[in-house]
């Protein structure tokens, strides 16, 4: 599909031009995860206002800005990734004392998270030069955005980033075990060649819920919630599941109930309402995981 992307160019400009963007500055630009529309207006102006732009991968970049509209020069753009990143740095620094506005974009997504660019931003900081933030898409955001962790009884906002686990079993398994305490959320991203191992070492974690992300926001996204022991069937279901770039969200673990304040408003409110009442009740009063005071609750009847 061939989109007409002068418009966007229009009301970019139209849209934050009156702002102020000081010269000698880096600007860190989020790019779309795959969908060419999730561009922020402000992020096409700036990508068209800046002298030089660095980027993961400069042929990425290009064809991306093309897309666009936005022509640039070869050498208005850097190479500034993962191998060459403190060096590159410095040629970014010297453009900046020379008073250019720099924009930084990663392959996709906001920079310096999981993508390079916490070393250039923190080389440029040093260099008690200005960086300006341009926010956008993040498929850590977009994930968690989906997965409904809340509905866990979980405490709402936080949450792990765990990034990609380490390639060797020994180490993957290990970290796993560790996650699996967690009792916040943990997002964890994983590339198609690897993810078969990566379900194996999660589906240790039994009826721990995993929201899977593949190819957000592109043509064939897929979201689907299932318990991390059937995480490996939920591959093999469909041959192109292994496919694409993932996301995953591993839920909260259910946190115990305490033999405090929580098991106490549970036996006053069982004494007086039903079952799944007294326990819904003790959930919205207490922040506890509902499906724990159920079992603590089943208890104390048989106790009784």
């Amino acid at each position: 599909m061939i989109a007409n992307y002068a418009s966007a160019l229009n009301a970019a400009h139209d849209a934050a031009a009156a702002q102020h963007y000081p010269p000698g500055a880096l600007y860190v630009v989020a790019t779309p995860i795959g969908n060419l529309a999730d561009i922020t207006l402000r992020a096409l102006h700036v990508l068209k206002l800046a002298e030089s732009i660095a980027c993961e991968d400069t042929r990425h970049t290009q064809t991306l800005l093309r897309a666009y509209g936005i022509d640039k020069a070869a050498s208005q753009l850097l190479a500034v990734h993962q191998h060459n990143e403190a060096q590159a740095a410095e040629t970014v620094i010297e453009r900046l004392r020379q008073g250019q506005r720099v924009a930084y974009v990663s392959d996709a997504g906001t920079p310096a998270i999981s993508d390079p660019g916490a070393r250039l931003v923190a080389a440029v900081r040093s260099a008690a030069l200005p960086v300006v933030p341009l926010p956008g898409a993040s498929s850590v955001t977009t994930a968690l955005s989906v997965a409904g962790i809340a509905a866990e009884g979980a405490q709402p906002g936080g949450f792990v980033f765990a990034g990609f686990l380490s390639s060797k079993a020994t180490e993957r398994a290990t970290a796993v075990t560790s996650l699996g305490q967690e009792t916040r959320a943990v997002v964890m991203l994983e590339a198609p060649h690897r993810i078969e191992a990566l379900a194996s070492a999660l589906a240790t974690l039994g009826a721990r819920p995993v929201t899977i992300g593949r190819e957000l926001t592109k043509q064939f996204e897929e979201i689907a919630t299932v318990a991390a022991s059937a995480f490996p069937d939920w591959l093999s279901a469909e041959p192109n599941r292994c496919r694409g770039e993932f996301v995953l969200v591993l839920h909260p673990a259910e946190m115990a109930v305490e033999s405090g304040a929580e098991q106490r408003i549970l036996k006053l409110l069982l004494a007086e309402l039903p079952l799944k009442t007294a326990v819904k009740l003790t959930a919205d009063i207490t922040g506890a995981s509902r499906n724990a005071l159920y079992e603590t609750a089943l208890d104390l009847k048989k106790a009784d």
